[in-house]
């Protein structure tokens, strides 16, 4: 199929946002509302990166091409190092023959597996749920389940803090599913495509780098460039990596990382990016 930026051209001055999640894992954003919310505002370019969600990019290109609205193809893929959550950004990659639609299918059997173990353990101590509880769940994005579980166990009144509900999860067997972050960049590669590193200076259960643990990632996992442009990025943050990026001769990104209308997508401007994004 033909892609929404084939061709494209943009100013210096295009606004862009390379980071933006929908319904189709964990964001409150349709497409649809997405879309027209990016068209009155004169987006040039943007980014749809649902969280393991490679499958889902053949139809939002057919929208975005529908609407005419330039869209990357992309997708932030799940990875861990050193017992810290880290997210890649994967943009470009083929949307027919993609190893990177492999490790999410195979992400989300995993998290599924997981999910069963949870609610059996927790059913063998005296848990009690309706007979729609675990098909609900399993049937949410691999991203949205363990949180679709710690929320049911609230409603049941079986935990009433994030704490003590964190603790009957990790007694019921809670693990971490994500994929190898080399193995990541290896199937974007394969597929095309290019890797980058999401949101580097984010400090809420994710790695936070600098230069030296910048040195040592990418070690193990060649990525492409990262996403400097952020919104919980420091100002010190934000020229640690465009200087990093542009040292090593990597791509730079921007990205709000909007979930909901509530906190909207920001106005980038291209040059941010460049020389990653230009045409």
């Amino acid at each position: 199929m033909n892609l929404s930026t084939t061709g494209l051209t943009l100013a210096p001055d295009a606004a862009i946002d390379l980071q933006l999640h929908t319904i189709y894992s964990d964001g409150s954003w349709t497409v649809e509302v997405l879309f027209d919310y990016l068209m009155r505002e004169q987006f040039g370019l943007v980014a749809i990166t649902d969280h393991d969600c490679v499958d889902t990019a053949v139809p939002i290109q057919q929208r975005a091409l529908e609407k005419q609205l330039p869209v990357l193809v992309a997708v932030e893929m799940s990875t861990s190092w050193q017992g810290k959550l880290i997210d890649l950004l994967c943009f470009g990659f083929n949307l027919h023959h993609s190893p990177l639609n492999d490790l999410a299918q195979d992400l989300m059997r995993r998290q599924q597996e997981n999910i069963k173990e949870m609610v059996a353990n927790l059913e063998q101590q005296g848990f009690t749920f309706s007979s729609d509880t675990l098909p609900t769940i399993l049937a949410k994005p691999s991203v949205q389940q363990t949180n679709a579980l710690a929320s049911l166990l609230k409603e049941h009144g079986y935990g009433q803090d994030r704490a003590s509900i964190g603790k009957l999860l990790r007694d019921a067997g809670y693990k971490l599913i994500t994929n190898d972050p080399a193995d990541v960049v290896e199937a974007t590669h394969k597929s095309g495509g290019v890797c980058l590193l999401a949101h580097p200076g984010r400090t809420d259960g994710f790695m936070t780098f600098d230069a030296q643990s910048l040195d040592e990632f990418c070690q193990i996992a060649p990525i492409d460039g990262l996403e400097a442009y952020y919104p919980l990025h420091t100002p010190a943050q934000t020229t640690l990596y465009k200087e990093y990026a542009q040292q090593h001769n990597m791509l730079i990104s921007a990205g709000s990382d909007s979930h909901t209308p509530e906190k909207p997508p920001v106005k980038y401007l291209l040059n941010y990016a460049e020389p990653c994004w230009n045409g």
